[in-house]
């Protein structure tokens, strides 16, 4: 932003190995840079990798100050904010700090932490929790307009995963679609958990979107697999929402209810292995909106999820 409060410049991270925020907001501001305030979610980087130090950058441009949320959690990248100070440019840290925590640098900052991908459990049901009537139909449970916003998410993310029995029941296509019904120009990974086979003509086995078959009934050997990949959805069924919960590996719930009672018919989730209330899984909500006509509840596990006593 320039000194008389302009926005000179914008910038979002490229795909790995290439071109962090700053160095695409300083190229779309050319010369206006000069005497610019930077505003990052991220304090840049300090060092040399497959990029370039983006403290340098910001020192070259003639940045005069740059205004940052949260701490670079590397060790091997951090260290951006003394370089800027010693190079006599203006920091000021923490602005924003939790919204960013929360929003666009939640999965990535997970990753930094645990060094493993963030999973988000995204499932549909009914006021009773059923995700499915008696007689197995589910399409659709909710209305058309939460559809759409799971397109738009799985348009923002790196894979989804189902199990083999969602898979072969369902036989989903599990890419992300825009309004139209076309393809979105980006592609999350699928992710098909299980030891059975799938038919040559499976949906996601096509070439619409890249498929990982993972023969493995473990989520943490499925996350595994994944390599860099920051955030995935877990779609499946209730025996896979299940493995995962009961295993800790759920780090956000996005709970979409339908003002609908079944009174039979398959839960969202299977056994966990809870015997008491004192051993429920707990969650805190962190928001809750109205969407078309229904509820989008997201949830944060309470302290972590951990294991019935009972299986510890």
């Amino acid at each position: 932003m320039s000194p008389g409060g302009q926005i000179v410049g914008r910038g979002v991270t490229q795909p790995p190995g290439q071109a962090h925020a700053e160095v695409m907001a300083i190229a779309e501001a050319g010369e206006r840079a000069r005497g610019a305030t930077a505003y990052v979610t991220l304090e840049p980087c300090d060092h040399v990798g497959r990029t370039g130090p983006c403290s340098r950058a910001l020192i070259a441009a003639g940045i005069a100050e740059v205004v940052y949320a949260v701490p670079d959690p590397n060790p091997r990248s951090s260290g951006g904010a003394r370089t800027l100070e010693a190079a006599g440019v203006r920091v000021r840290s923490g602005v924003l700090a939790d919204e960013v925590r929360k929003g666009p640098l939640r999965e990535w900052l997970h990753v930094q932490r645990t060094g493993r991908p963030h999973v988000t459990w995204k499932f549909a049901a009914t006021l009773d929790g059923r995700a499915a009537a008696k007689d197995g139909t589910s399409q659709w449970i909710t209305g058309p307009q939460i559809r759409e916003s799971v397109h738009a998410t799985r348009g923002e993310l790196d894979a989804i995963i189902v199990g083999t029995g969602t898979a072969l029941a369902d036989d989903p296509w599990l890419t992300a679609r825009l309004p139209d019904g076309s393809l979105a120009p980006h592609q999350p990974t699928r992710v098909v958990m299980g030891t059975r086979e799938l038919p040559e003509a499976a949906r996601v086995l096509d070439d619409a979107a890249p498929t990982v078959l993972a023969k493995t009934h473990d989520p943490a050997e499925a996350l595994a697999m994944l390599g860099d990949k920051v955030h995935v959805l877990l779609e499946g069924g209730p025996k896979l929402a299940a493995a995962f919960l009961k295993a800790g590996l759920v780090d956000l719930v996005h709970a979409h209810l339908a003002p609908a009672l079944l009174g039979a018919g398959p839960l969202a989730v299977g056994d966990l292995g809870v015997g008491t209330l004192a051993d429920a899984l707990r969650f805190s909500v962190e928001d809750v909106r109205q969407v078309g006509g229904d509820i989008a509840v997201r949830l944060v596990p309470d302290a972590g999820l951990s294991p019935p006593r009972s299986e510890r």
